[in-house]
C-alpha cells in the first residue's frame, strides 16, 4: 500500500478480501435491513440468508453508510500515516452513499477525493484497484482519481435477473420501468447507463438470455487486455458456466473473478442474477 494516499471504498465494490489486503484498500460497509434487524453487508448477512429471504418474501431493505461511518474510517485511514485519501463508490443514481461520503470528507483529518464512479459491484472495484496501484507507483490523489475514472469510462456491465420484480420493489429500476408490463413474456437484460439501470435488450427465455449475455461480454472484450467479473446471486453453476465459456472466447482475458455479489446488490436483484462486468486495462 502507498503510505501517501489511501484508497476507501465501500462494500458493494465486491472486491476479493486477498486483493484487498494486498492493496490496502479499505471498504465501508452498507446495510442491510431484514425485518427489523439492521444489518452490515459483508460481515452480518450472508448472501443466503438474503436468498432465503427473498424467496420468503420477507420485507428487504438497504440504506447507506452513516456520515459519521465515514468520519469515523477517514480518521482510522489518517492515523496510518497517510496524507490523502481517495474515496470511490456505487453510483450516486443508486445510493446514497456518495453524498454521506462527501459530508464526511469535510470535516476529515487529511485531504479527501470523494468519486461517483457510476458503477457497482466488480466494475466499482476494478476502479478501486486502478487506483490502489497507481498511488502504489508513487501517483498523487488527482492522478488516482484520474485513473479510476478512466477505468470507470471504459468498464460496462450487463446483467440477467430472473425477474425485474426486486428492482421494482427497491426503486432501483429506472428506464427499465417500461419493461415491466412485458415482464412475464420476457426474461430483460440489463446495463449500467449514466449510472442508472436501463434495459438493453428483451430475450424470450432464460437460456437465450444468457447465451446473449455471454455474447455481448465477448463482444465487448474484443481482442484488448481486459479484466472480466462474473457475479451471481444463488446461481453458481450458471456463473461458472459462464466463466469457463469466457475463457475460451475473450483472447484477450487478464483476470476473470467468478463472485457472489452481496447482500445489498442481492437484495434489489434477486435470486437468479448473472452478470458479466468487461474493464479494459
Amino acid at each position: 500500500m502507498s503510505r501517501h494516499v489511501a484508497i476507501v471504498t465501500d462494500s458493494t465494490a465486491y472486491l476479493p478480501p486477498r486483493a484487498m489486503e494486498r492493496h490496502g484498500i479499505t471498504a465501508v460497509p452498507l446495510t442491510v435491513v431484514l425485518g427489523d434487524q439492521a444489518l452490515e453487508e459483508g460481515t452480518e448477512i450472508s448472501t443466503r440468508s438474503l436468498a432465503q429471504a427473498l424467496q420468503k418474501r420477507r420485507s428487504v431493505t438497504t440504506s447507506r453508510p452513516s456520515p459519521q461511518v465515514f468520519a469515523e474510517t477517514y480518521r482510522k485511514v489518517a492515523e496510518s500515516g497517510v496524507s490523502g485519501i481517495v474515496s470511490l463508490h456505487l453510483s450516486a443514481e443508486l445510493s446514497g452513499t456518495y453524498d454521506a461520503a462527501v459530508l464526511a470528507a469535510r470535516e476529515a483529518p487529511v485531504p479527501v477525493r470523494v468519486v461517483d464512479t457510476g458503477m457497482v459491484a466488480m466494475a466499482l472495484g476494478f476502479c478501486a484497484l486502478t487506483a490502489a496501484e497507481t498511488a502504489e507507483a508513487g501517483g498523487t490523489m488527482d492522478e488516482a482519481v484520474t485513473a479510476a475514472e478512466k477505468r470507470a469510462a471504459d468498464t460496462s456491465a450487463v446483467f440477467y435477473v430472473d425477474t425485474l420484480d426486486y428492482l421494482r420493489r427497491g426503486g432501483r429500476i429506472g428506464a427499465a420501468q417500461k419493461l415491466l408490463g412485458s415482464a412475464l413474456a420476457v426474461k430483460p437484460l440489463l446495463q449500467l447507463g449514466d449510472g442508472r439501470i436501463e434495459p438493453l435488450e428483451k430475450v424470450r427465455t432464460a437460456s437465450k438470455a444468457i447465451a446473449r449475455l455471454e455474447e455481448l461480454t465477448a463482444e465487448r472484450a474484443g481482442n484488448a487486455e481486459v479484466d472480466i467479473a462474473v457475479h451471481h446471486l444463488a446461481a453458481a453453476d450458471r456463473a461458472a458456466a459462464l466463466a469457463d465459456r469466457l475463457r475460451a472466447r475473450v483472447p484477450g482475458l487478464a483476470d476473470l473473478h467468478v463472485s457472489e455479489v452481496g447482500a445489498v446488490i442481492g437484495a434489489h436483484t434477486g435470486p437468479g442474477l448473472l452478470g458479466a462486468v468487461v474493464s479494459p486495462r
